[in-house]
């Protein structure tokens, strides 16, 4: 009887041993083939690949850049501040080193200066590249923050008309703010409708605090101020739809007032463009061409020279900035 006990516990122990051999098989398999992730750094994003290069070196540079940081979160960028600090720091000193090296042999090998003033040119180009790459950067999330605003400005009357009817109609603010934000064609407020949602369905907040959120960081001082009647409106508990109603008929009566504006400014613009980008031009490239027949030049420039600067640089970058300007004050509707 003893044996037979025996033999049986040797049976099942020979058993659990099988198994927890094969166990520990299939778990080194599996280990196996779990594909092991390496650090890796990723070309495809520059801002990704500054923030790896530069790290925390640019924490030097950020009280330099203390206000680029409310422009990023007006631009609606979504962009982290730090790593944009850093692509800005990294992209202009490779673009400076370039335009040190590459000026200097270009004027050497295709105008023959000489090799010390082609120097001093180099060194120059290189901090007037340095100095605008670094405006351009700061400029950059600016404009899309002024893009932004005026875009919420332009769209305020078909903002407000769209709301008022949904109140008028007994829709809640969030389901307001949630239609605004799926719009098949979005307005320009529907990035900001998109925020207050987000702020209610993942961060958990109410209405009243998710707006002021919002509030506090759009660029629009309009829209802040519709933002902020909306708020006391839900805090008083007063009809919605007749603010926004209200609201409407304002906006449309500043939208008016705003396309005359404008109209009155391209007068002025087009006056402006004729004078610098067609006659000036016109003037320069005859002085240059009498300047070429009598031999004279602009110091150790020559006329050939000033004339490639006149037709490929001047122009263009006045033209470029012109239409910036254009932009920037053209109403979207």
């Amino acid at each position: 009887m003893r044996s037979q006990i025996t033999e049986k516990f040797k049976a099942s122990a020979k058993r659990v041993a099988t198994k927890l051999q094969e166990l520990s098989l299939n778990l080194s398999r599996s280990k196996g083939n779990i594909p092991v992730q390496e650090s890796k750094m990723d070309f495809e994003n520059p801002l990704s690949m500054a923030y790896h290069v530069m790290g925390d070196r640019t924490t030097r540079f950020m009280p330099l850049f203390k206000d680029l940081e409310q422009n990023l979160q007006q631009s609606s960028l979504k962009i982290n501040f730090k790593a944009y600090v850093s692509l800005t720091v990294l992209a202009s000193l490779l673009i400076t080193a370039a335009i040190a090296v590459v000026v200097p042999v270009l004027l050497v090998l295709v105008s023959s200066v000489p090799l010390w003033s082609a120097l001093l040119f180099g060194f120059g180009g290189a901090l007037f590249t340095f100095a605008l790459a670094v405006i351009g950067f700061y400029i950059y999330p600016l404009y899309h923050a002024d893009k932004h605003k005026r875009d919420l400005e332009d769209e305020l009357p078909f903002t407000t008309g769209y709301m008022a009817i949904l109140a008028n109609a007994g829709v809640a603010p969030e389901r307001i703010f949630h239609s605004l934000a799926n719009l098949n064609q979005p307005l320009a407020a529907s990035t900001e409708a998109k925020e207050v949602i987000k702020s209610i369905n993942l961060f958990g907040l109410d209405v009243i605090s998710a707006l002021e959120k919002v509030s506090s960081r759009t660029p629009s001082e309009k829209f802040r101020e519709t933002i902020e009647g909306i708020i006391s409106t839900i805090h008083t508990g007063s009809n919605l739809g007749s603010f926004l109603r209200e609201k409407f008929r304002t906006a449309m009566k500043l939208k008016k007032l705003s396309l005359k504006k404008h109209s009155d400014n391209l007068s002025v613009l087009s006056e402006v463009y004729v004078a610098l980008l067609l006659t000036g031009p016109l003037l320069l490239v005859i002085m240059v061409s009498v300047m070429s027949v009598l031999g004279g030049g602009v110091g150790m420039l020559s006329t050939d020279l000033l004339l490639s600067f006149l037709a490929y640089l001047l122009i263009p970058v006045c033209a470029v900035i012109f239409l910036i300007i254009l932009d920037s004050t053209s109403p979207k509707w």
